[in-house]
């Protein structure tokens, strides 16, 4: 997990055969648990001939687009430290501007997340740390108008969060229906 977020390049052709394989048993579509697998997007879709939907970084460009100018999306990463403006699909200064980056680095499911073997996941951490993170953007930037998680961990929390914050809130699974319901 670390080496996925840090980038490192070495893996897009793990990536590759993954995808490879996952294929040569049946899948009809591949995806993945971590945004930050957005830096193999592109070679995984060039190497099978199923739909490849790995990160909900996917949905940001559409979700900048479902709402009016002065709104915006918060990005809520695992280490927003290494969600870099490359990783986000959005070239225009101005749409980019309307892009919140927050973390849950140093936090307590990011810790347990670092330490080998990892202990089972404590959903109360994961929500404490994202919704302390958003509300930390949201002080900064009322206009924050949808929440937009990358790391399928915060999945977990997403009812929850939606309840406390009133506010859409997008994950990988959303990203995922959207592709089966194509290729079922």
């Amino acid at each position: 997990m670390e080496k996925v977020v840090r980038g490192d390049p070495a893996l897009e052709m793990a990536f590759v055969a993954a995808a490879r394989r996952l294929v040569e048993r049946g899948a009809v579509a591949i995806s993945s648990t971590c945004g930050f697998s957005i830096r193999h997007q592109a070679a995984v879709a060039a190497s099978v001939n199923v739909p490849v939907a790995m990160p909900s970084l996917l949905l940001l460009p559409v979700l900048l687009r479902q709402l009016p100018s002065p709104a915006k999306i918060a990005l809520l990463t695992y280490d927003s430290t290494y969600c870099c403006e490359d990783l986000l699909g959005v070239n225009d200064p101005a749409e980019r501007a309307r892009v919140v980056i927050g973390g849950i680095e140093g936090g307590k499911f990011w810790r347990d997340e670092l330490k080998r073997p990892a202990p089972p996941i404590d959903v109360a951490a994961i929500e404490a740390d994202v919704a302390a993170c958003i509300a930390r953007l949201r002080d900064k930037h009322p206009e924050i108008s949808v929440i937009l998680f990358e790391c399928a961990g915060f999945s977990m929390v997403a009812s929850s969060i939606r309840r406390v914050t009133k506010l859409p809130v997008y994950y990988i699974t959303d990203l995922c229906r959207m592709t089966m319901a194509s290729v079922a």
